[in-house]
């Protein structure tokens, strides 16, 4: 059976669209199609059915879907270890994190170019949900996502920790608050992180556990333009501590929430018991030494690669 056709069945799958998956695949949507009736008259029979707007597997596809996935991961194992095997601290490694994180990452970027400068690094750039989308398709190795994670899915790495602060124009009456309940803000407008963000999805179903579906006026994945437009009077913003405390405080005012507390816990995560290259471990264990997370990774091949860096 064709890797490339096992590939191209589990892309679009993934990316519900021929068009979509011919383009995350660098060929043209008549290659994808082609290839996938080569894999059913391989097979004899169809391997994808359309429901709606949906593409679905059909009983077969589903097989081929499952030891596909895990046919592909062993593929892309083999060859990770045999290009550790022929680079050491060469290649490349691509590393998924929010647009949140870039000012804790920073410093851990510029060392990394330091200490492994022929390495290239790229960053994938999207909120933790659109990170996990990436993992579990195989396209990252890493990826930074908010916890808790799924641990039969995931070996995780935390890298830091703050609370969620109310972020209010000085003005605001909210201001003089010590603490805010957030059933008090149900009358409120927010601004909201960008699509993708597991941010929102913590956010949306705390407000709804308080009793009330948030109104949202704007959004965007930077914060400091999140802060802007609380300022200019668009909405309020529930802001992580670490960039709540580098606001404007004659234009802002950080105001913390009393029931319920909510927290920014940021991981790495890494897909459990995939292989990781050289670049990979060497990112990890320069996050565990630079990050303010707790320093201990999970699961079982994580404490395998715990005991290798002590």
């Amino acid at each position: 059976m064709d890797l490339r056709a096992l590939r191209y069945f589990v892309e679009v799958i993934q990316r519900q669209s021929y068009t979509a998956a011919a383009r995350a695949l660098f060929v043209t949507q008549p290659t994808v199609s082609k290839m996938i009736r080569q894999l059913e008259d391989e097979l004899g029979t169809p391997v994808l059915r359309k429901l709606g707007r949906r593409i679905e597997p059909t009983d077969t596809g589903r097989i081929v879907l499952e030891r596909g996935r895990q046919l592909l991961a062993l593929h892309a194992q083999l060859q990770a270890e045999l290009s550790d095997v022929r680079q050491a601290a060469r290649g490349e490694l691509v590393v998924g994190t929010p647009p949140l994180a870039h000012h804790l990452l920073a410093p851990l970027l510029t060392r990394f170019h330091q200490d492994y400068p022929g390495v290239e690094l790229r960053l994938f750039e999207r909120g933790s949900r659109s990170v996990e989308d990436e993992l579990k398709s195989g396209t990252l190795e890493i990826g930074a996502m908010l916890l808790p994670a799924d641990e039969k899915e995931y070996d995780t790495l935390p890298i830091c920790n703050f609370p969620l602060r109310l972020i209010v124009p000085a003005s605001s009456h909210w201001a003089s608050r010590e603490q805010v309940r957030l059933d008090e803000l149900a009358a409120e407008s927010f601004i909201f992180y960008g699509e993708g963000f597991m941010l929102n999805e913590v956010v949306h179903a705390a407000c709804v556990q308080a009793g009330f579906t948030p109104r949202i006026a704007g959004r965007s994945s930077q914060w400091d333009f999140i802060a802007s437009m609380v300022a200019a009077g668009v909405g309020l913003a529930l802001l992580p501590e670490l960039f709540s405390r580098q606001l404007d405080r004659s234009r802002l005012a950080v105001v913390p929430l009393e029931d319920p507390q909510l927290w920014w816990h940021l991981a790495f995560a890494w897909r459990r018991g995939r292989y990781l290259s050289f670049a990979a471990r060497a990112w990890l264990d320069l996050a565990r030494r630079m990050l303010p997370g707790d320093g201990r990774a999970t699961g079982d091949n994580a404490r395998l690669w715990d005991e290798e860096n002590r």
